[in-house]
């Protein structure tokens, strides 16, 4: 199949649709095909959908308020317990990479919406006085260390 710029929802939607096929195979997962749909429906979502200048925790809020979504629904859709969904929603748990695939397939919406690092709020860091804990991509934060 042949990609171009995305122009309409429609497009938007059927290449997600697509995209999502592809990561959740092991052997597409990281093709130039998925790496091109990233890059198209990033832009489109950039270009077009408000919650690109949230983080990943206010998306989710929006979204729940949107489809009119309480935090039983959003426990029963991620399958997760209350308990969880409230310690995400308040800042002190991050979302999981099985999590952000399961918001991605409902809502329809790129993972790299929900996958964007935020600050976490944990018991942990009030101890220290500037210290926080962030909720990020792996390999990011690198820090070499000479030997």
């Amino acid at each position: 199949m042949e990609y171009k710029i995305i122009k309409s929802a429609l497009q938007y939607e059927s290449y997600c649709d697509k995209l999502h096929e592809l990561v959740i195979n092991p052997l597409t997962r990281e093709s130039d095909e998925v790496e091109l749909l990233t890059l198209l429906t990033t832009k489109w979502e950039t270009d077009n959908i408000k919650f690109s200048k949230l983080t990943p925790i206010e998306t989710i809020k929006e979204l729940m308020q949107e489809h009119q979504l309480n935090s039983t629904d959003l426990s029963r859709i991620l399958n997760l317990s209350k308990g969880t969904i409230s310690k995400m929603l308040n800042y002190n748990k991050g979302l999981s990479k099985e999590t952000i695939r399961n918001l991605s397939a409902y809502f329809k919406l790129n993972q790299e919406i929900f996958n964007q690092p935020y600050k976490l709020d944990n018991e942990i860091n009030h101890k220290f006085r500037d210290a926080s804990l962030t909720n990020t991509k792996k390999g990011i934060n690198k820090v070499s260390h000479p030997v």
